[in-house]
């Protein structure tokens, strides 16, 4: 593929909720010739790459900013990664070209904006189907963009049975089902996520008496799936969580309750959502001494160079 422009909000290896964006830049960067990046901010770019910044005080700066630099561009199709709002400003320019204007969406939340963007959007893609909140033809589920070299295999550690939670204090991914499941099985949880929201949910938490630890630094997930024998994901429908995948790459067993997660985990590994005597049941009959089979599934079907193939094959069909 010759050229491709991919807006997006930040590259930042560092950060904790964005850093997977800097793989997927990477890896499309390796299947385009002229691969063009409009962010916020940007901390780390991936070789041949080139990148214009349109961060600013306010919202309408940026916004101006973000034309600007999308108008000063030559023709080539458009991905908006995430933020449906940069597909609805791209619209006009991208559109006008006669350019494919492609939208990767993957969350429960169908507000105006997602609705209008998938209206100007020539392809919508995503996890799975199930992960975009619109009924819509134009929708493909391509898997979710994990860089596997990140998050190598780890051997169950010593001890008795340790849960792991991790993610944002949100009320959406229903961490009071999980931690009465817990206290139900007795089983030890580590629970860590930023509260910058919702911090009277977290609060609201406190009562089962497990401590809830703030965010972790990317860099050291790894050591932290390596530590426990299970993590936790009670997300709500429509939200497939990249870190069950990122768990799943590190041979972690994963309990989940998401119905999208259904190619991942097998029916043992799956609870109901608002249900924690059914996950306390599949935490007492976890064995902690196995590591299920499924990295080759994440590297099949949900690898970085998977999605960034599937990305390509779609702007290639116009």
């Amino acid at each position: 593929m010759h050229r491709l422009i991919f807006a997006t909000q930040k590259l930042d290896s560092s950060d904790p909720v964005l850093a997977a964006t800097v793989p997927m830049v990477r890896a499309l960067a390796e299947r385009v010739d002229d691969l063009v990046v409009l962010c916020d901010t940007a901390v780390d770019v991936p070789l041949g790459v080139r990148v214009h910044e349109f961060g600013a005080p306010t919202q309408a700066q940026r916004g101006a900013r973000f034309l600007w630099a999308l108008a000063r561009e030559r023709p080539a199709p458009f991905l908006a990664h995430m933020v449906p709002l940069y597909a609805v400003l791209a619209a006009p320019v991208v559109r006008a070209r006669r350019m494919p204007l492609v939208l990767w969406y993957t969350h429960w939340k169908a507000h105006a904006v997602v609705r209008a963007a998938e209206k100007v959007a020539t392809h919508v893609l995503s996890v799975d189907r199930r992960s975009f909140p619109l009924p819509s033809k134009k929708v493909r589920g391509i898997g979710h963009g994990i860089d596997l070299s990140e998050f190598p295999c780890s051997d169950a550690p010593e001890g008795p049975l340790r849960a792991l939670v991790l993610g944002r204090y949100s009320p959406a991914k229903g961490l009071e089902t999980i931690l009465h499941g817990a206290v139900l099985a007795g089983v030890d949880v580590e629970l860590h996520g930023s509260d910058e929201t919702f911090g009277d949910y977290k609060r609201s938490l406190e009562r089962f008496g497990y401590e809830l630890g703030g965010p972790v630094p990317r860099s050291e997930i790894p050591a932290l799936f390596a530590r426990h024998h299970v993590l936790i994901n009670n997300m709500r429908a429509g939200a497939p969580d990249k870190v069950v995948y990122e768990a799943a790459a590190s041979c972690l067993p994963v309990l989940a309750s998401n119905p999208v997660f259904d190619d991942l985990l097998p029916d043992e590994l799956r609870f109901g959502r608002d249900d924690p005597e059914s996950l306390a049941e599949r935490l007492r009959s976890l064995d902690p001494r196995r590591r299920p089979e499924l990295r080759d599934l994440v590297a099949r079907n949900h690898s970085v160079e998977h999605w960034a193939d599937a990305v390509v094959a779609t702007l290639e069909r116009r």
